[in-house]
């Protein structure tokens, strides 16, 4: 949804969201409410924060999620999930540019994530991975950075018994943790039967 007509610069838009409840972007020098998620979205950023953190090396690298991330030069984002350089202050506004994004495909997101912040994304000169995850069925897509470009297109993974190679931070992700209550079989999602 967006805000009507509300166009400013970064600035001016971060101090402005700051003061709201509402999740908001700018892009391209336009500010656009964020809609809230769903509990099937919630669990999967919550298993990619607990995956990455698992996995990164702490003495240098963070997991923060829907933190502010500049992206282009009207354009801040606000990913589900990043994972960044430690040394940025507790109180800054925005991260440190981001070495790997995750982002959690929503019905009204979809062709954003895989189109118009795929050319963002890919552009930050930081960056070594994004990786795009679907909320319908146990699907990702991951570009990774090979040298100083990324391939033409992501590699798509598919089924709980694949992983995520994310090879320039050197660890893999198993779409089985990504989807832990997801697409699991339920055994997270279904009520207890009555016994």
């Amino acid at each position: 949804m967006n805000v009507p007509q509300l166009r400013m610069d970064k600035a001016t838009f971060l101090d402005w969201a700051g003061a709201r409840e509402e999740r908001y972007e700018l892009v391209g020098g336009r500010v656009v409410m964020m809609i809230r998620p769903l509990v099937g979205h919630a669990r999967i950023v919550r298993n990619l924060i607990r995956a990455l953190d698992s996995r990164i090396d702490h003495q240098s690298l963070e997991v923060l999620a829907d933190v502010a991330t500049d992206t282009g030069p009207y354009t801040i984002r606000a990913p589900d999930v990043l994972v960044v350089p430690l040394g940025a202050d507790s109180k800054s506004k925005m991260t440190s540019p981001p070495v790997l994004i995750a982002e959690v495909l929503s019905d009204s997101s979809g062709t954003i994530d895989l189109g118009d912040k795929v050319a963002e994304y890919l552009r930050l000169p930081s960056l070594l991975a994004y990786l795009v995850v679907a909320q319908d069925e146990p699907k990702a897509w991951l570009w990774v950075r090979a040298g100083e470009s990324f391939a033409a297109g992501p590699q798509v993974i598919e089924g709980l018994e694949a992983v995520a190679t994310v090879g320039p931070l050197g660890f893999d992700l198993p779409m089985a943790e990504i989807f832990a209550g997801v697409h699991d079989g339920g055994r997270r999602d279904e009520a207890p039967s009555a016994s």
